[in-house]
């Protein structure tokens, strides 16, 4: 056994031998840590055999990936009383190379750990670990990749917290495959099971129901009416987005959703690179003056090369508009008036945007991903086409809204001539 204590539900999952073995556990209560462990149990119980081991960590991005050498294995190995240093270096992944990590162990058992894709997928012959595979990229592709490698003798464990159902994770839990050893632990089992965790400090703090059933409570959300589902908001994610420090100095778009008291004032910013949209940063504001709103705005274009905004001026926005027009030109500020066709529109290309991966955004943020999310479309008894989202502490879809605004603004997509559409041109 290993030198390291672990609750009943990862002791279980632990000691589970099973080749083939996959868990849906809440966010917060440790399965990589379990997982990882597991790993260097392994490796350390190989080295005692005269054996050697090699694992692979497929994880849904670069930072995921170092993390789980060196907040999980290295501590794990310290644990046996032994010091591991490790090699990154860029792996070729064919048309892209990513950021790899390697740890040796006692007896020449190796650890790597990269992102997940198709191409890094297929190339090792070793144990593999899909950490939080529900959200990986391309699971399917992932799979058909990776499965005829392992199918070889080698070891499979998979973890994840629920991520909608249109992803490999939601068909690998809900199948019938006896091959299959699942574990599943909520938040409320891992908390009666002795983790220390506040839960209704935890509801409280998520404020967002989806967000608790699914990635607390592990229960599969419906899908049906989702504008954004999970697997397009997958699709576009990456680590190195939404970090203002990797603006290259190149054109940027703004969009700005207004919001003074129930809703957030939140501004979106993309970099044109190639055809690509880069999120180089999401500021919002909550209960904040207008004059706080114009000084934000004015920080922002002040630290990029701002070419458009466009920005919400229905209700409340008229005068903000009317400011940043005076202050910036009228050539460079757009005001949008939100109507059902002008929502519409927005929101089709910003879809577009998302199904044709020209945009990327931060990975992993629980907020932003809710907010995307939250949007839907629903159809009146009159027949007619709305967009809405659910209100709570966190926004109003605001970020969504910004986020679309920023995408008309770039104009980089196909424009789409909408019946009735409202657009206030000055």
């Amino acid at each position: 056994m290993p030198a390291v204590s672990l609750y009943p539900y990862q002791q279980k999952w632990l000691l589970d031998k099973s080749r083939f073995k996959i868990a849906m556990w809440s966010r917060q209560i440790g399965k990589t840590f379990a997982t990882d462990l597991g790993i260097v149990d392994n490796c350390m119980e190989a080295a005692s055999q005269g054996r050697k081991e090699r694992w692979v960590i497929l994880s849904r991005g670069e930072r995921q990936a170092k993390e789980s050498i060196e907040e999980h294995v290295k501590v794990h190995a310290k644990a046996y009383g032994i010091t591991l240093d490790s090699l990154e270096y860029d792996y070729d992944g064919g048309e892209t190379s990513y950021r790899a990590m390697d740890v040796f162990l006692p007896n020449g058992s190796k650890i790597t750990a990269l992102p997940a894709n198709p191409d890094t997928a297929r190339g090792f012959s070793a144990n593999v670990y899909l950490d939080e595979f529900a959200f990986h990229k391309d699971s399917r592709k992932i799979w058909q990749a990776l499965f005829p490698v392992i199918s070889k003798g080698w070891k499979l464990q998979v973890s994840s917290t629920p991520n909608g159902k249109n992803n490999k994770f939601y068909d690998l839990i809900t199948n019938k495959d006896p091959q299959w050893s699942k574990h599943f632990c909520n938040i409320h089992e891992a908390v009666a099971q002795g983790l220390d965790r506040d839960i209704e400090a935890l509801r409280a703090g998520c404020d967002d129901e989806d967000t608790w059933q699914q990635e607390f409570c592990c229960e599969f959300l419906d899908e049906a009416t989702a504008w954004l589902t999970f697997d397009l908001i997958n699709g576009v994610e990456n680590d190195t987005a939404g970090q203002p420090d990797k603006y290259l100095g190149g054109d940027v778009y703004i969009g700005v959703d207004i919001g003074r008291k129930q809703d957030l004032w939140a501004a979106w910013v993309w970099e044109k690179v190639g055809d690509v949209l880069w999120c180089r940063e999401i500021s919002t504001l909550k209960n904040a003056s207008f004059a706080e709103q114009d000084e934000r705005l004015n920080d922002l274009m002040v630290n990029y090369q701002v070419k458009r905004v466009a920005m919400d001026e229905t209700g409340l926005g008229m005068k903000p508009v009317e400011d940043a027009q005076r202050r910036y030109g009228k050539y460079k500020v757009e005001g949008v008036t939100f109507t059902s066709s002008s929502k519409q529109e927005m929101a089709i290309l910003g879809k577009q945007a998302f199904e044709d991966r020209t945009v990327r955004i931060p990975l992993g943020d629980p907020i932003l991903r809710s907010d995307l999310h939250k949007l839907r479309k629903m159809v009146t008894p009159m027949g007619n086409v709305r967009f809405d989202a659910d209100r709570d502490s966190s926004g109003h879809a605001d970020r969504t809204w910004a986020c679309f605004l920023g995408i008309y603004a770039a104009g980089n997509q196909k424009r789409l001539i909408l019946p009735q559409f409202s657009i206030d041109r000055h």
